[in-house]
């Protein structure tokens, strides 16, 4: 089945104080889209890809559903390519002006959003927002009112290989060893999993508790010196100002050395972006270079609203979870957590042996997801 892609673009209105994205107008917000359809096949329903930092519209799963004779859409957040400053609920804003443009200008009458890793958990937190909005503040508290914004709320979502959210998985990959962020590289051995005289797998229940409770606690002392430094520039008379910062050891989880952690078929001593020893202190690990606002609305465990799990236990539409079994990114505890989080009455949950979270490794297994997708599409009569 041939597809053809279609590149588009919408703007929509943003009067927001603080400018985070590089170049336009102020005022307003570019988004920038891909369709991606079958040639031959008219749908009134649409499955719309959005991720908070976009350029999946040639992930191999959403190039395998228009094969399959799906419309599909991927609408790139404002932060195409860039998380640096992002704001998850301006990604809210983003998603639902892409909603209504897809409505008016294609003429579809109904919407499953595609939640892919980071996706999902944007997903639960646009649909929470669309069925009973509350938000009108970021949590830095600069004014963002999706109350508002009169979001859609989607018809369906899919979980596609998802993790919780940002900030739970920035908190289950921070190295507990670093203990101030000035002295990045000055860390407690006895919490380094990567240090020769570290602790080595299987770890014991004791030593994993010890290691988990240590990375929430980092994590909430960067919060507590975001929200101080934040007060500081707000009573300094330019309640504007913002300050970027470089956070380290951010790919260190028990989970990539051990594989009796969250078990699945994924390989041990390996993550997404390859040695975890290497990435935890790459240029390109999560949250890397971030600011203040940016901290608190996407990776403070605290903070964000953007919680799959909390997200998930306020909406009542249709969702399929799929899990990846090996996946190097989201481990099957995500899934889980997601699928019994969900209030839906109406929720199906699919695993897809040996996947891999790309399915670059085994191509064979789009058929099987895409499959899975199609039946709980066409039994819902999307």
């Amino acid at each position: 089945m041939s597809v053809i892609r279609e590149p588009y673009g919408y703007v929509h209105s943003d009067p927001g104080p603080i400018k985070e994205v590089y170049g336009g107008p102020s005022g307003q917000v570019f988004v920038e889209c891909m369709r991606i359809r079958p040639s031959d096949v008219e749908s009134r329903t649409a499955i719309l890809f959005s991720h908070p930092v976009g350029g999946g519209s040639f992930l191999p799963l959403v190039t395998a559903l228009a094969h399959g004779g799906h419309h599909v859409i991927y609408c790139n957040t404002r932060y195409r390519g860039n998380d640096t400053a992002l704001i998850l609920e301006k990604c809210v804003l983003d998603l639902g002006a892409c909603i209504a443009d897809a409505k008016k200008r294609f003429g579809y009458d109904k919407i499953i959003l595609g939640g892919w890793s980071g996706g999902g958990s944007l997903s639960l937190f646009y649909q929470d927002q669309a069925e009973r909005p509350t938000i009108t503040h970021t949590p830095a508290g600069d004014p963002v009112d999706l109350t508002a914004a009169k979001l859609q709320p989607a018809d369906g979502i899919m979980l596609l290989a998802a993790h919780i959210s940002r900030s739970v998985t920035l908190t289950e990959w921070m190295d507990p060893s670093i203990l101030d962020e000035d002295q990045p590289f000055k860390r407690d051995n006895d919490l380094n999993i990567y240090a020769d005289a570290g602790e080595k797998p299987p770890y014991s229940a004791a030593f994993v508790a010890r290691f988990r409770d240590a990375q929430i606690a980092r994590n909430r002392r960067i919060t507590a010196r975001v929200k101080a430094t934040l007060a500081q520039l707000q009573v300094s008379g330019d309640p504007h100002a913002e300050r970027p910062f470089v956070v380290n050891g951010t790919m260190c989880d028990v989970r990539w050395l051990d594989p009796t952690q969250d078990p699945s078929d994924r390989r041990p001593h390996t993550c997404y972006l390859g040695d975890p020893r290497n990435a935890n202190d790459g240029p390109v690990g999560l949250a890397r270079f971030t600011t203040l606002r940016s901290w608190l609305s996407q990776w403070s465990f605290d903070e964000s609203r953007a919680n799959g799990v909390l997200n998930a236990a306020r909406i009542s539409v249709p969702v399929l979870t799929i899990n990846n079994t090996a996946d190097l990114a989201c481990t099957p505890s995500h899934a889980h957590r997601l699928h019994a989080a969900v209030a839906s009455k109406d929720k199906i949950y699919v695993d897809v042996p040996g996947a891999d979270h790309y399915y670059i490794e085994r191509p064979d297994l789009l058929a099987v997801a895409t499959k899975a997708i199609a039946g709980w599409l066409a039994e819902r009569g999307f």
